[in-house]
């Protein structure tokens, strides 16, 4: 087996259900993964769709999760440092934590669900944004999983 991530809400390139979007709870699926590779020190949770109207828009980013975790249960608390030490960032709703999918009216947009295995712990503040995130995780990547869902209003 490989690094993977899945999440049991809805199948790889299926319909996201409401209770996850705008049109529902709008909080955040279960994700569970397995084979995290050797030489992991944390890994890195990123949520966005490339169809917004403006360009990707990023609607979760999660750091630093422990390398010991194999999930994420749905309903993540919106607040900068978890419990278990993993931090969140600005989404472009300009908020911190999850916001689900909420596309304007048409055609479904694709969500990816994508994990990064780092060699590193990010020495990053919380509430940071994707372009911060990505210079953090620059050079520290060991591997990447991903999930799509789909969604339309």
């Amino acid at each position: 087996m490989s690094f993977n991530v899945l999440t049991p809400a809805f199948t790889n390139g299926g319909d996201i259900p409401n209770r996850y979007t705008c049109m529902g709870e709008n909080v955040s699926p279960a994700l569970t993964w397995n084979e995290t590779p050797n030489g992991t020190h944390s890994l890195t949770l990123i949520v966005d769709d490339p169809d917004a109207p403006a360009g990707t828009w990023t609607h979760w980013m999660i750091w630093n999760i422990p390398v010991h975790l194999t999930a994420l249960q749905a309903a993540v608390a919106v607040k900068e440092t978890l419990d278990n030490g993993a931090r969140q960032g600005t989404n472009d709703f300009g908020r911190i934590g999850y916001g689900g999918p909420c596309p304007p009216p048409g055609k479904p947009h694709r969500y990816f669900f994508r994990l990064y295995a780092l060699d590193s712990v990010l020495a990053l503040k919380a509430g940071a944004s994707r372009s911060e995130l990505e210079i953090a995780m620059k050079h520290h990547v060991v591997s990447q999983a991903e999930w799509m869902g789909r969604f339309k209003r």
